[in-house]
């Protein structure tokens, strides 16, 4: 069976050191981390997620601000609280969580976003300093950034030469997955859903990482033996067994099969999930650090 990745137990450790950071900060009488999270309308989704990073922040030491707005704000208004987060030096860090209201061009806000303060890593300019290698400046999106960083426990920081498949080719996880796995020198491919004969690319990747959002899509004859997989996939599906209407989630790789070839694995949930959050921390500190003129920490 394979090594199952403790995705939070990395994550616990990222956020130890995002706290131990913060502290370093006061220290040198710089001023503490600030993440302002926005969020429009009343998604219960939204509002878990948006609970759930704030409660992290205050966790660090961070300065939270959460601006919860009705969802007929306009988006004359929204781009004017980002205006104002833009400019308040006590803020390092800004996101709005998605999905906004129709009305409300979501590119056109994420745009707004100032890039030094885009910790989501959604603005174009961080987005090209992630295409072009400039991983030292650039805000990598939380997602792939965590899995990066699993993919880096247990093969080490070292990666060349490693075939790399990812499995999606989203804006917020494939392609920004593909173009860390080559700034790591893995010869990597991007698959997608008009990919020909998936299964058997599939089985050429030392590295497999599943993001396309299809429950337990990647099944166990797709994985190459000793392979690490990595599952993005947060899918919630039915239960029967559990009683009538109930739910279970699974990812986008079939677990049982897949740990069976694989060499390392990342469960569902409990895997990719707790990365994010404390991957936003991670960048959020950088910033600050940055906004001090102190030299980026690296995770």
């Amino acid at each position: 069976m394979a090594e199952v990745i403790d995705g939070k137990s990395v994550a616990e450790n990222v956020v130890n050191k995002v706290k131990a950071l913060t502290a370093e900060l006061s220290a040198k009488g710089a001023t503490r981390p600030g993440l302002a999270v926005v969020i429009v309308g009343e998604d219960p989704a939204s509002q878990v997620y948006v609970a759930s990073k704030s409660r992290t922040a205050k966790e660090c030491g961070f300065l939270s601000l959460q601006h919860t707005l009705p969802a007929e704000t306009t988006e004359e208004q929204l781009l004017k609280l980002i205006g104002d987060l833009n400019a308040d030096p006590s803020i390092h860090g800004i996101l709005v969580q998605l999905p906004l209201p129709g009305h409300i061009d979501s590119g056109k806000v994420i745009q707004t976003i100032a890039p030094e303060k885009d910790v989501d890593g959604f603005h174009f300019i961080n987005v090209g300093k992630i295409g072009t290698g400039e991983l030292e400046t650039a805000f990598v999106p939380c997602t792939p950034a965590g899995s990066m960083l699993l993919i880096e426990r247990v093969r080490g920081k070292d990666l060349s030469g490693l075939n790399a498949v990812v499995v999606g080719r989203s804006n917020i996880v494939g392609k920004p997955m593909a173009n860390l796995l080559l700034a790591a020198n893995c010869t990597v491919t991007i698959a997608h859903s008009r990919t020909r004969d998936l299964p058997a690319l599939a089985r050429t990747a030392d590295i497999l990482v599943a993001a396309v959002g299809r429950p337990e899509m990647v099944r166990g004859d797709w994985v190459k033996p000793g392979a690490t997989v990595i599952d993005v996939g947060i899918n919630r599906v039915p239960a029967p067994e559990k009683g009538e209407g109930k739910s279970r989630l699974v990812g986008d790789v079939a677990y049982a099969e897949a740990a069976k070839v694989a060499g390392a694995i990342t469960p569902v949930p409990g895997g990719v999930g707790p990365m994010t959050i404390a991957m936003l921390m991670a960048n959020t500190v950088a910033s600050a650090y940055l906004a001090a003129g102190l030299k980026r920490p690296s995770f």
